[in-house]
């Protein structure tokens, strides 16, 4: 079962210095229809003006992935991390027991674009923790973050799986789902099909009772997409 969740259809925010949009309910955006998918609870996309950001506050009991697209995010946390995260790396905040941290674009001209996924745990109350590295660019599918930490991927605290993928010009991939696994897809770009569903840039897909996918990209342009089997 597929079901397409349209970029335009999102909810959104426009505070002047930040501009977002929101897959799923968060802030003052609410749909009953749109809760979250699984342990998945928030994918927002967010633009920031040069300069600013958002200033110190609190999380617990979630595990947050931040993923820049483009420009540059400064993040400093109670943890004693004080770091910059650029395009082609990720972050994963295990906000645990309890975590303050704040985000700032550092740029004086170039906007920050970037995508904050939220997971709901499946371990409450634990140390909070800190997790940063890139992740090769390269065809096909990247582990970003698994319950076993296997591979080179970062450890959440979910039976979720993350995966990075990428897709040259006029390829495919399969991927195989466990039963009973819920897929969802974020797409960072048009070009992306998953079986004969088209996505274009932020447009997301809720996937259910599929045992296989099969991803390819039909344009003259490479397509990544966000994929969490949950």
């Amino acid at each position: 079962m597929f079901e397409l969740r349209k970029a335009n259809e999102r909810g959104s925010a426009n505070f002047g210095w930040l501009n977002a949009k929101h897959t799923f309910s968060f802030g003052h955006y609410y749909d009953v229809n749109h809760m979250g998918f699984g342990p998945l609870r928030v994918i927002n996309e967010d633009r920031i003006k040069p300069e600013g950001g958002f200033a110190t506050h609190g999380h617990e009991n979630m595990e947050i992935l931040t993923v820049v697209l483009s420009g540059a995010i400064a993040h400093k946390d109670s943890m004693g991390q004080s770091e910059k995260l650029v395009p082609g790396e990720y972050q994963l905040m295990s906000a645990g027991a309890g975590v303050q941290h704040s985000e700032f674009n550092p740029s004086s001209s170039e906007e920050l674009h970037l995508l904050q996924i939220w997971l709901q745990p499946n371990v409450f109350n634990g140390e909070p923790s800190y997790q940063q590295k890139p992740f090769p660019q390269e065809q096909g599918f990247v582990d970003i973050a698994t319950p076993t930490a296997g591979g080179n991927s970062f450890l959440i605290k979910q039976d979720a799986v993350i995966k990075q993928l990428i897709l040259a010009a006029n390829t495919e991939q399969s991927l195989f789902i466990e039963l009973g696994k819920k897929v969802f897809v974020q797409s960072i770009n048009d070009g992306l099909v998953v079986d004969n569903t088209a996505l274009n840039s932020g447009d997301g897909l809720k996937i259910t009772q599929q045992s296989e996918l099969v991803f390819s990209n039909n344009s003259s342009e490479k397509v990544k997409a966000i994929v969490f089997v949950m």
